[in-house]
């Protein structure tokens, strides 16, 4: 990431300072989601690729007081489908929740120049994680957003019974819906439009 990239991804606010990581914190992120249950823990290894492959597209909340990690987003643009933010993970360390730390997160990551075409967010949750439901629905809303969800990763099909069903949240954010809706209405009304009247032949042979 170039530097003056890096300077625009910087958000300082009076507790910390959300930034793109770097490979030295892929420990610290690694502990956070530890910390942070229900989450499902991955190896240091992956949070390591995260911090230096993915740095473009996640984000670390680190508090100016002591240098410690209190917040994380981990995500990708999905491939085949640049204008697709997928959110895998979202952690608050608990000194910081209910704060708003994680919907500034979240739009401190569309704030990236990576994310400049991105068109819709998706992300999946378990149909009882409460908090995410609220961070997403809320997000949605002050974003003026559309937000729909379906079962997508299922309990016995995908996760042989071990894991809950996983909802694949889709937010389509307001240029998107009101591009989409225009393309509906008028698709509609090229549809309802009655045939043109045959025009009277009046050459006369």
């Amino acid at each position: 990431m170039a530097t003056n990239d890096i300077k625009l991804a910087r958000e300082q606010t009076h507790d910390f300072v959300l930034r793109p990581p770097s490979a030295q914190d892929g420990a610290q992120v690694w502990r956070l989601i530890g910390a942070c249950k229900p989450l499902d823990e991955n190896s240091l290894y992956c949070n390591l690729l995260q911090c230096d492959h993915f740095s473009d597209t996640c984000v670390a909340a680190e508090r100016t007081e002591d240098g410690a990690l209190i917040g994380w987003i981990s995500a990708y643009l999905v491939p085949d489908e640049p204008d697709t933010l997928f959110v895998w993970q979202v952690a608050v360390h608990r000194d910081a929740q209910g704060t708003g730390l994680g919907k500034k997160l979240l739009a401190e990551l569309l704030e990236r120049d990576a994310c400049a075409n991105v068109a819709r967010l998706k992300t999946t949750i378990t149909a009882d994680n409460k908090a995410s439901w609220g961070l997403f629905s809320s997000f949605a809303r002050s974003r003026g957003g559309a937000l729909s969800h379906e079962p997508h990763f299922r309990s016995d099909a995908h996760f042989d019974g071990k894991h809950e069903t996983e909802h694949m949240v889709t937010i389509d954010f307001a240029d998107t819906a009101q591009a989409e809706t225009g393309d509906a209405w008028r698709a509609s009304r090229e549809t309802a439009r009655p045939a043109a009247a045959a025009t009277p032949d009046t050459t006369r042979t």
